[in-house]
Order: C-alpha cells, then structure tokens, then sequence
C-alpha cells in the first residue's frame, strides 16, 4: 500500500502542483583566445554567490540582447554583440522575494567582450571578476554551468 501510495505521489500527484520553468537569459563574457581565455563572473546582489550576468527577458529585445543588456547592467560589459544562440543551458531555483524557490530555466549566450566600464548601473551591488573557465567552473554552484565552463575550458 505504501508503494501505490508512494508511486501515485511521485507521478500523478506532485507533477500536477509543480510549476513550470521560467526563462531567464544570461551571458557568458569572455576575452582572450587559446590558453588566455578568461570569463568574467559577477557577485549575486542576495547572497554574494558567483554567477555569470543574467535576467528576466526584456519586452522588445531577443533573448541575445536582454543577455547583453544584462551584462551590461550587472558587469559593464558594453561594445559586444551576443551570439544568436545560446551556447547552452543551465537550471537552478530562484529564492524569490516572499520566500518561494522558483524553477528557472538559464539561456546562455556567448559574449566575446570588447571593452568593460567602470560606472555601470549596479557597479555598487556587485563584485566582478576575469578567471579562467577552470578557475570560474569552480566557483559557480550550478551543476549544468560548471560543465558549460569545463567545456569552454577543454576548447581552449
């Protein structure tokens, strides 16, 4: 009985209270080629963690150019263009304001960076740092972005 119970639970029941992801775009910058190939990482406004620049989309921009509008806002990436599909993907879920943990799904695009500001819109909320995607694949705590990491790693 507790197997029906337990089998119904996890493949009837809860799937039907379960949301469906979000969609947020995010940008993977990065500069440089073969072994001097750097990712630049940001600091998360709540928690301090190291993430790569990325967002909600924005309405009348592509998901390419709400990435890059993120990195501009959250790093002061500027001068670039995102490449038009993303390089792939990763999942975790968001701590929303009220407390309820969220399920995203993160488009990620590749950013090759020109140049960076000093003065961008959240200069004052976040750190922001170059690294090897070795160095970055360490740091991050999504599973899915360290293996994007590892493989732009094993490219270069």
């Amino acid at each position: 009985m507790i197997r029906f119970l337990s089998a119904a639970w996890g493949d009837y029941v809860r799937p039907m209270f379960q949301r469906p992801k979000r969609l947020q775009v995010a940008a993977l910058c990065h500069r440089g080629a073969g072994k001097e190939t750097e990712v630049l990482l940001v600091t998360s406004r709540g928690t301090g963690r190291w993430i790569i620049p990325k967002g909600w989309p924005i309405r009348g921009l592509d998901s390419p150019q709400a990435a890059l509008r993120e990195a501009w806002e959250e790093a002061g990436v500027s001068g670039t263009a995102a490449n038009r599909n993303p390089i792939g993907s990763y999942s975790y879920d968001k701590i929303m304001p009220a407390g309820l943990a969220v399920p995203v799904e993160t488009l990620v695009y590749s950013v090759e960076v020109e140049k960076t500001a000093t003065r961008f819109p959240e200069a004052h909320q976040r750190r922001r740092k170059w690294m090897s995607p070795s160095a970055a694949a360490e740091l991050v705590n999504e599973v899915e972005l360290k293996a994007i990491l590892h493989n732009l790693a094993r490219a270069c």
